[in-house]
């Protein structure tokens, strides 16, 4: 490879390894997340209220700070500020709610790899507004899904179930809700960008859910390494991967960028496994690959 090449090459490199970092920090924010719940005693709604407000607090401190744009101007006309009320209250927390009450029923590695039921979850609803069938890579990721889901709950015995049925109702519901916050906000995030239009989300659903379940309202055992969890949970896992993620998308596709994020599922459940002691067996491992499959199949589809 030639001084050209690599040169060429750098920003790529850069982009993907932006991407894994973003990816892995949130896979690890999940088994972090159960960590707190089943071992510190911490409820969904304080940790999910809390990150929320905490994190949206500083994307918008740093789209402010950036000069980017002023982020009051969102505020501005009424069809954006409906639009962002309902994404942050029903797009923003439902996302975030979902997902670790999945986790505080189960674990990460299963709340995780349900939740990547949401590009299936998608195809399935442009097919239905466009009044259209699936294509046969459409219809491979649709089986696939569905024999990846019925491994990863009931260790392929249809008699059992392996997992809680909360946590899989919870686990199903985050993947209905992670559709709805791709495809809602779609005009928002062209109007305004992800920091803005994230950023406010977040602060909006945080700011509603208080009024149910306060920040204060705290449950659980305080020590250091809980401190430490909720920080990465807040920082790690929720900014700087936000941050790593966004930046990769100036050397990658966006395309690229939601492949490589698959390592999500994977490093949330080798930690659960390494770390929580999660047992995960054959069966799971490949109900986990076969919906992870889904992603790559349905990156050849242009719909």
């Amino acid at each position: 490879m030639d001084s050209q090449d690599a040169t060429m090459s750098y920003p790529r490199t850069k982009g993907i390894l932006l991407v894994l970092i973003a990816a892995t920090l949130w896979g690890v924010s999940g088994t972090v997340a159960q960590y707190l719940f089943h071992q510190q005693g911490f409820s969904t709604e304080w940790l999910v209220v809390t990150r929320l407000i905490f994190s949206g607090a500083g994307l918008l401190l740093f789209a402010q700070t950036s000069g980017q744009q002023n982020i009051w101007s969102v505020w501005q006309n009424k069809q954006d500020i409906l639009q962002l009320i309902v994404f942050g209250i029903i797009g923003m927390f439902g996302v975030q709610y979902t997902y670790f009450a999945a986790i505080e029923h189960g674990n990460a590695a299963t709340a995780t790899v349900l939740q990547y039921l949401a590009p299936v979850i998608i195809v399935c609803f442009l097919c239905f507004r466009a009044k259209t069938i699936p294509v046969k890579n459409e219809t491979i990721a649709i089986f696939l899904a569905l024999l990846g889901t019925f491994l990863l709950v009931t260790k392929g015995n249809i008699h059992t179930l392996a997992i809680s049925g909360p946590a899989f109702l919870w686990g199903i519901l985050s993947a209905y809700a992670l559709a709805f916050y791709t495809l809602y906000p779609s005009r928002l995030l062209s109007k305004w960008g992800s920091l803005v239009t994230v950023g406010w989300g977040m602060l909006v659903g945080g700011i509603g859910f208080s009024f149910i379940h306060p920040p204060w309202k705290f449950q659980g055992d305080w020590s250091l390494s809980a401190f430490l969890a909720v920080v990465f949970v807040v920082i790690f896992g929720t900014l700087i991967a936000f941050f790593c993620y966004m930046e990769s998308l100036k050397f990658i596709s966006a395309s690229e960028a939601s492949l490589l994020a698959c390592v999500e599922p994977l490093s949330a459940a080798f930690l659960a496994v390494a770390w929580l002691h999660v047992t995960f067996g054959p069966a799971e491992w490949i109900g986990s690959f076969f919906i992870i499959a889904t992603i790559f199949i349905l990156s050849a589809v242009k719909r």
